[in-house]
């Protein structure tokens, strides 16, 4: 049975190849111990195989609905002399509007986090009015070819990115084609373009608007920029709906983020209430 939530969180999550076994990963699995760090009640519609053994995580933090599918949506990073190549080793099912409880499509918050393209962004963009929305944009810019191997592709739909408030991705995601955030800064709400350490770039209303980041020795960078969404819609309830503040915040969580591993990164209790005094302070 489905309760009631603050926070609707889609996408796929991973099982993610790695030396000695298969990992948890995936936006929803980073983003999901972040938003209940601020206190929120968060419900995910995935996609897995039945007997997913790691779906038993991402119950830790959040009530969980999952869309049959006969495998996981799997990944394995190759490394090599070339630098590092994403395969996609196995997908899951689609997910459709269908697959939300009724009684979630009423939640606040909603953050659309898809990896490989598993939601059609044009099904859900006007189906919450009353919600403010997120779309991290990395999985509908992806797409592989017939032995796996994950190419770039431009995505760009300005009828769908008009209805979302807030739009987040990294430079990284772009490299390929960085002319790209011309025309999404044309179009979007809020712009939010991660650059790792340096912090990032948030746009709004024709204004470039600089953020920074915290000096710090990383450990793991994976899943810092899903820490970061989701720290940044998380925020705006204790932060009255101030984007622009909300940014900034998100900007100093993230890089703690990286000083840790794995699915730990999200931040605690203790980071959020000493960068929001400092917020206070400034």
């Amino acid at each position: 049975m489905t309760t009631e939530i603050d926070v609707l969180l889609i996408g796929h999550m991973t099982a993610d190849l790695v030396p000695g076994g298969r990992m948890l990963g995936g936006t929803v699995s980073y983003a999901a111990p972040t938003y209940a760090a601020f206190g929120h009640r968060v419900g995910i519609v995935s996609s897995a195989a039945a007997d997913e053994p790691l779906l038993d995580q991402l119950r830790q933090n959040a009530e969980l609905v999952v869309v049959p599918s006969e495998q996981s949506l799997t990944y394995e990073n190759v490394y090599s002399e070339n630098g590092r190549q994403q395969y996609v080793r196995a997908t899951a099912s689609p997910i459709s509007l269908s697959d939300v409880p009724t009684v979630w499509r009423s939640a606040p918050y909603v953050h659309l986090g898809p990896l490989a393209a598993e939601i059609n962004p044009r099904e859900w963009a006007r189906e919450f009015p009353d919600a403010t929305t997120m779309l991290t944009l990395q999985g509908m810019m992806r797409r592989w070819d017939d032995g796996g191997l994950v190419k770039f592709r431009p995505w760009f739909d300005e009828d769908v990115l008009k209805q979302i408030d807030i739009v987040v991705y990294s430079e990284e995601d772009v490299h390929q084609f960085p002319q790209l955030t011309d025309e999404m800064r044309r179009v979007c709400k809020h712009l939010v373009v991660t650059k790792g350490r340096s912090g990032g770039a948030y746009y709004v209303a024709g204004e470039t608007r600089h953020y920074e980041s915290i000096a710090v020795e990383p450990r793991d960078l994976t899943g810092a920029g899903d820490v970061f969404a989701a720290a940044l819609l998380g925020s705006l309830t204790v932060l009255g709906g101030d984007v622009a503040t909300a940014v900034r915040l998100a900007g100093k969580l993230a890089a703690y983020s990286v000083t840790r591993a794995g699915l730990e990164s999200a931040p605690t209790g203790a980071e959020i209430a000493l960068e929001l005094k400092k917020l206070n302070e400034d």
